[in-house]
């Protein structure tokens, strides 16, 4: 008989806005344990949002979030000698996590002073549709869609 699958517990949030995404968004920052400067990060990020567009950086986080995640991605299934590039839908929780690393990595990547203003710039681009993380996601979209004559292969 087959174990029970483990019950995902989320976590409450973080500290100063009680959101669990924020919390996931502190961790995707986080390196080396350092979770104090990883939060820095993030809030410094929210109050240079804050600023620049006189919204709520919660709203424009969420939107950005949902901006660069991508609802489907390409799998590798071999067939016969052959590898097919499958598409498959993209489970929620992968989904976010995969829009937090693309966020991270295309912040990393800009010009800019200190990782809060990086952060900041990527999460406003990304909230109005641009930059290099919902470019990211739309090649992966293209992807799934070029190889949409595969997916009767879906495991």
């Amino acid at each position: 008989m087959r174990k029970k699958s483990s019950n995902r517990s989320g976590s409450l949030g973080d500290p100063k806005y009680q959101d669990p995404v924020v919390e996931r968004a502190i961790n995707a920052i986080m390196e080396c344990g350092k979770k104090n400067i990883a939060r820095n990060i993030v809030y410094k990020a929210f109050d240079i949002m804050e600023k620049k567009n006189q919204e709520n950086p919660l709203e424009t986080f969420r939107k950005a979030i949902s901006n660069v995640a991508p609802v489907v991605e390409v799998r590798g299934k071999r067939i016969g000698g052959a590898t097919y590039q499958i598409p498959i839908e993209v489970r929620a929780d992968r989904r976010l996590a995969l829009a937090m690393r693309w966020i991270k990595e295309n912040s990393l990547k800009r010009g800019g002073r200190s990782m809060a203003d990086k952060f900041a710039a990527e999460l406003l681009d990304a909230s109005n549709n641009q930059g290099n993380s919902v470019r990211k996601k739309e090649e992966v979209h293209k992807m799934a869609e070029a190889n949409k004559a595969f997916s009767h292969f879906r495991f």
